[in-house]
């Protein structure tokens, strides 16, 4: 009778907690939708109109948005798609910086083209889905669009390549529509280095110092994801505006050059700037990012054209060796957790005024674990909420710091343009008769 006794007494102190556990769950669901509808959340970098050139050569009529993408045919080597519009709005987005991408193989005019070419994308995503799409040129057009209930589009560069070393073509750009440049992309740049390639500049040239000024005189946001730490510092010196990183991480969690090292982290609050936090699993996990370049060196051990490799010539045999490989090492899973402690990390060194979310889908090919689409994005939020984050700083994180900086710019620029004209400057008058235009 005494061991029933207790029993009960036990079961009736812990019901109130098993019941409450419900509640609190639910209630950061609300907390959630409610930070969502107060503010848009704004990723920094999708690359969906690459992927839309490339896999159905920038035909829409070959695709429909209102359907589940991620179900479509998945080329060798790719991703299944992690954007459709359904997607979009069970994750709550309210504004997308729609990257412009152009490989770094395409240089000169043909990078000038096919930057213009996916620009049209864009605008004809917007065309042809109205009532979830609409152009956004400035931080009111995006409140305006958000209001509404459809979702922001604005335009990223994502390469300084494809203005061919000339400010006339940034100009057009911007007016087209584009809104932020990336300085580089995988490699140097004639007047900026990558943080990818080996230092060539040490940072940026006379010319990439006018692209910076010319930028600032726009209202363009400098992007500075991609570059090496050196151009970093030299943008931070150089800008008159905030700077984005539209797709970093922590460099202090992951050793890897295409994340943001503390000494730059520290400097963003004197400049307004914000790094928006990338997903890709190489950049948020160590241990992921050994793997990587474990996975490279076997795939090159096997078959590293022209001259190398123990299976050169044999694509099927250097195939089945890789895949023993994986077999026996497969590769390490990465969590939305892991991106949670990235987004901290900013947030513990640079301020809660200077982190957001760039999340890079569709230009990466896997996700972290539960975040695998645009619709994951209130996962992550809850996640941040069950670390303590209150409402106001997820607020911040999912968009107002990137208006707040966008916003200044575009006062910025307005100011500068009153007493500034347009640059007239070329890379061959600043930098030297060896810097020729492709």
């Amino acid at each position: 009778m005494f061991d029933r006794l207790t029993w009960i007494f036990v079961a009736l102190l812990v019901a109130p907690l098993v019941y409450a556990a419900a509640p609190v769950e639910q209630d950061y669901t609300a907390r959630v939708a409610q930070i969502l509808k107060k503010t848009p959340l704004i990723d920094g970098h999708n690359d969906l109109p690459w992927e839309i050139r490339e896999r159905f050569h920038s035909k829409f009529s070959t695709i429909n948005l209102n359907s589940d993408t991620s179900v479509l045919q998945v080329p060798e080597g790719g991703a299944a798609l992690m954007t459709d519009i359904n997607r979009l709005r069970r994750g709550g987005v309210g504004g997308q910086f729609w990257s412009v991408f152009v490989p770094v193989e395409m240089q000169g005019p043909l990078a000038v083209q096919a930057t213009l070419e996916q620009i049209d994308i864009v605008r004809q995503m917007a065309e042809r889905y109205p009532q979830d799409f609409e152009l956004a040129n400035t931080t009111a057009d995006v409140r305006r669009i958000h209001k509404s209930g459809r979702i922001a589009c604005l335009i990223g560069i994502e390469g300084g390549h494809q203005i061919n070393d000339s400010l006339p073509v940034l100009r057009e750009m911007y007016a087209a529509g584009a809104r932020y440049m990336t300085l580089t992309h995988s490699s140097n740049t004639a007047w900026a280095d990558s943080a990818t390639d080996a230092p060539k500049h040490h940072g940026l040239t006379a010319f990439g110092r006018e692209v910076v000024h010319e930028m600032n005189r726009l209202g363009m946001l400098v992007d500075i994801s991609h570059v090496s730490a050196e151009t970093m510092h030299a943008v931070l010196d150089t800008a008159e505006a905030p700077v984005m990183f539209s797709h970093s991480a922590a460099r202090a969690i992951v050793d890897h050059p295409r994340n943001v090292p503390d000494d730059v982290l520290r400097l963003l609050p004197r400049n307004g700037g914000v790094v928006m936090v990338n997903f890709y699993p190489g950049y948020v996990s160590a241990v992921r990012n050994r793997w990587d370049a474990d996975y490279a060196a076997e795939r090159a051990r096997y078959d590293s054209p022209p001259f190398a490799g123990l299976y050169i010539g044999q694509p099927a045999r250097a195939k089945a060796a890789l895949d023993e490989w994986v077999k026996a090492h497969p590769a390490p899973k990465v969590t939305l957790a892991e991106v949670a402690d990235h987004i901290e990390h900013v947030r513990r060194v640079a301020g809660i005024d200077h982190v957001g979310l760039g999340s890079d889908f569709d230009g990466i090919p896997l996700a972290p674990v539960a975040l695998e689409g645009v619709d994951k994005y209130p996962d992550l939020l809850t996640e941040l909420l069950r670390r303590g984050w209150t409402d106001d700083e997820v607020v911040k994180l999912v968009g107002e710091n990137i208006l707040r900086a966008l916003a200044r710019a575009e006062s910025i620029g307005a100011r500068l343009r009153t007493s500034r004209r347009a640059s007239e400057a070329t890379i061959e008058e600043l930098d030297g008769p060896t810097k020729v235009k492709n």
